[in-house]
């Protein structure tokens, strides 16, 4: 029983990690329309702010907090230089934030080696939870997903910003009419969506291995968790993240990691086959 409760809070914290994954990616298809191929990338050059942070200055935690502000301001850059001329042209975006991961990808292969990198764990003292012991630095992962979550909504539900960018995708030329700076509004909006993706990869670095081609797998499930959950739904996100992180935790108790995910994705299909508006799509 205490291996089953130790397995759910693994997945529950792995869904915290994948929460910020999706949000970014959610925020960027969900507002803007745009499929960005990039955002795994996203994710793995916050986890190596992390590393870098911390091989100048010895603090995991001045990482964690650098990521989002770095890949956000990266976002930011990429939005007004490749995205910005493509929202209209879906297909070309694909192409182009396909192009913009690889060249990220190869040019920290290049850079770093493509050597596995770490930083040390923050939090490595555990807690007594449920009659069991488990790790702090997993617990702060979970709380930090569901705070973002929270912070997101009310950031795109009660903000200007918000009100904007939902507005915007409504209908650009009215919003603009009106006097809402849609440049503007998608510029923040991508930075967003990308310094989310940092975050969870400076997040997640204190116990995975930090290389070029970590987000792979993660671009994977955060597309999974966004259809499945359903577009424009930060609570579909939420299960979603959940229902990705948490299976493959669980079942991986009794399969291998690799079969865990095969199944769990594939219950994912099946799921998406039934409400093809994912569970909480509109």
């Amino acid at each position: 029983m205490d291996q089953v409760i130790v397995q759910a809070l693994n997945g529950l914290s792995l869904a915290g990690i994948l929460v910020l994954v999706a949000l970014g990616l959610g925020i960027t298809f969900g507002l803007l329309g745009v499929i960005n191929l990039a955002h795994g990338e996203f994710f793995m050059l916050g986890a190596y702010t992390a590393v870098i942070v911390y091989d100048l200055t010895g603090n995991v935690w001045l990482g964690i907090v650098a990521a989002p502000f770095v890949l956000g301001l990266i976002g930011l850059l990429m939005e007004r230089g490749v995205i910005r001329r493509l929202y209209e042209r879906p297909f070309d975006t694909l192409l182009a934030t396909f192009a913009v991961g690889l060249i990220i990808r190869e040019a920290m292969t290049l850079w770093r080696g493509g050597r596995y990198e770490r930083v040390p764990n923050p939090l490595r003292s555990s807690v007594e939870l449920l009659g069991v012991r488990y790790s702090q630095y997993r617990l702060f992962l979970l709380v930090l997903g569901v705070v973002t979550l929270v912070a997101v909504a009310a950031l795109l539900h009660r903000t200007r910003l918000g009100r904007d960018a939902r507005a915007a995708i409504e209908n650009r030329e009215i919003s603009s009419a009106m006097g809402i700076d849609v440049a503007a509004t998608d510029s923040l909006t991508f930075a967003l969506g990308a310094g989310l993706a940092g975050l969870a990869g400076a997040a997640i670095s204190p116990l995975v291995s930090v290389e070029p081609n970590m987000g792979l797998a993660i671009l994977a499930s955060s597309f999974f968790i966004v259809i499945l959950g359903g577009t424009g739904s930060l609570l579909g996100i939420a299960a979603g993240a959940v229902i990705i992180g948490g299976g493959q935790a669980l079942v991986s108790w009794f399969l291998t990691p690799v079969l865990a995910q095969i199944a769990v994705f594939s219950l994912a299909i099946v799921v998406i086959r039934v409400a093809p508006r994912g569970l909480f799509g509109r």
